[in-house]
């Protein structure tokens, strides 16, 4: 919040914002996420090839994902020399970085009536801020929601870490057909994301939302166990993406609500340390249940956590807070 305190700092912001509208700036954004997942999809389709033509099995393989999401912050620069895919993942999400430090203003969110207020005299608060962490899970509404957000997604979380080696040992796809597949998850996510759970947050409160996207995993993951071939995935696939994005949205949404306007970098911070937290300990997980189980085990792992969470859910709503003013 570099304009926040200050009237020269908020004349350089609102200078800056002129330059980039908010349309303008939702579009670059958009354009960078998407280019950050297909990138993102490229290695998840070459992975489980490489690991079978290297002789490692799903347990291994397991093992292998574990370490990319240790050192997923690191890998770039040093494997992005090695294979072709890697190469251009690495000079795109170089031009993605130039893209966001110089068109993206540092803040977009202006200070609010309803915003909670910063300490008096503290500094912004840091990711790797323990204390400021604390301090903002243990605000009133935030801890409920942040444990809906990680336990409601785990078990897809683990199935989706797994997914490239199932499409090629359980639905015998080779890589062009897993290509095509990821292909169809990443379109179908752009619609889901970018036109349905936009209308309906316009018609619908977030904790129906979120009700909704936890009792859609239930019915996709008790469909999910007796599953048998890649087209009943298909056939699932929609109930899935559209769970997973009402998810991430509507709890990201109440959470930076629930904070103030300075912490919110930091608790935007904090959502998004669910999917690397996922992808470090769910590669191991999910290679040692496929390996003892199959497939039917993460269809009866999300089934069972997301009754729970909305059992939960009805049994003590969670308490929202009103919009901040951008």
């Amino acid at each position: 919040m570099r304009g926040a305190g200050a009237p020269g700092g908020q004349g350089q912001h609102s200078g800056k914002m002129g330059t980039l509208g908010h349309p303008r700036l939702i579009l670059l954004t958009y354009l960078l996420v998407a280019l950050e997942l297909t990138c993102l999809f490229m290695r998840f389709s070459i992975m489980p090839y490489l690991t079978r033509w290297l002789g490692l099995d799903s347990v291994a393989f397991g093992y292998l994902q574990t370490a990319f999401g240790v050192l997923q912050l690191l890998g770039g620069p040093v494997f992005g020399r090695l294979r072709c895919p890697a190469a251009v993942a690495l000079v795109a999400n170089l031009v993605a970085a130039v893209l966001s430090f110089t068109c993206i203003p540092i803040s977009t969110k202006g200070v609010s009536t309803h915003a909670q207020a910063a300490p008096p005299g503290g500094a912004q608060a840091s990711v790797f801020d323990l204390k400021a962490i604390s301090r903002l899970l243990l605000r009133p509404g935030v801890l409920p929601v942040f444990l809906v957000k990680v336990v409601s997604g785990f078990p897809s979380g683990l199935f989706t870490v797994m997914f490239s080696i199932i499409s090629m040992d359980f639905f015998q796809l080779d890589a062009a057909q897993a290509g095509y597949l990821m292909s169809f998850f990443g379109v179908l996510q752009m619609v889901i994301q970018g036109l349905v759970i936009g209308r309906l947050s316009s018609h619908f409160s977030e904790g129906a939302l979120l009700r909704t996207s936890v009792l859609g995993f239930i019915v996709v993951g008790l469909a999910m166990a007796p599953m048998s071939s890649v087209f009943h995935f298909c056939l699932l696939m929609p109930g899935l993406v559209f769970s997973l994005c009402a998810l991430n949205v509507v709890t990201d949404s109440m959470l930076t609500k629930a904070v103030s306007a300075s912490d919110t970098g930091t608790m935007l911070g904090l959502c998004a340390s669910v999917q690397p937290l996922t992808r470090t300990l769910g590669p191991t997980v999910g290679g040692l249940l496929y390996r003892s189980f199959g497939v039917p085990v993460f269809g009866h792992m999300q089934f069972a956590t997301n009754v729970l969470v909305l059992l939960a859910l009805w049994r003590q709503p969670l308490a929202q807070k009103p919009d901040k003013v951008w």
